[in-house]
């Protein structure tokens, strides 16, 4: 059973050494692991893959270079997606609502309450986990479903829905006696027990699988 990671590592992402070591220090105060990186590319050379003890990103939209924003779309172009806690400056609000609706988990406009931070990182680190558990729970729906033959699925599909054994003959055409043996190997193949059992599978792997 996938599991949220134990001890989450917070990575904090800032050009400003002064305000990247106050960060660390509030972070850790609360016994929270932190890396800092002084840019988008030394976030991107320490982190080229997602770290399984990733918790969330604490990340500055305007940096020299790639700011925050180009680092968010260069992660979703390798297929992550961390919850990333936008810091701002005044002005940046407009950034910051592009930044949300491409996926970030919050933003915090600068100067703001340690308090604030600490809540919302620890919401984004819940926000994260959970967000991984799923990916991992879908992961391995599809690796279960894909041990079916074409018309496996077929049948598959039909008994998610709740057909009884004889409209899925109907439906394909096939023997009832067909439909069961079909769908005997089914269940067994992706390790179910009742057609409730296999719905949800599908539906891990795909939300659109019963449509």
């Amino acid at each position: 059973m996938p599991e949220l990671a134990r001890n989450p590592v917070i990575h904090v992402v800032d050009d400003d050494a002064a305000f990247r070591r106050s960060l660390i220090f509030l972070l850790e105060s609360l016994g929270w692991p932190v890396v800092a990186h002084a840019s988008a590319a030394d976030f991107l050379a320490a982190c080229p893959t997602p770290p399984s003890d990733f918790g969330c990103l604490v990340l500055d939209i305007r940096m020299p270079g790639m700011n925050g924003l180009e680092l968010q779309q260069a992660l979703h172009a390798r297929g992550w997606m961390p919850a990333v806690v936008f810091m701002t400056g005044h002005g940046d609000v407009e950034l910051a609502v592009q930044a949300m609706k491409q996926g970030a988990f919050d933003f915090l406009e600068k100067p703001f309450r340690d308090q604030a931070l600490l809540d919302t990182v620890a919401a984004a680190v819940r926000h994260g986990g959970e967000q991984r558990v799923a990916e991992q729970r879908r992961e391995r729906a599809q690796l279960l479903l894909a041990r079916l033959s074409p018309r496996e699925q077929e049948v598959a599909r039909l008994v998610a829905l709740g057909r009884p054994n004889k409209l899925v003959a109907r439906d394909l055409a096939i023997s009832e006696k067909t439909v069961h043996v079909h769908r005997q190997h089914v269940m067994e193949k992706v390790e179910v027990a009742s057609a409730a059992e296999l719905a949800r599978l599908m539906l891990s792997a795909n939300p659109r699988a019963l449509d």
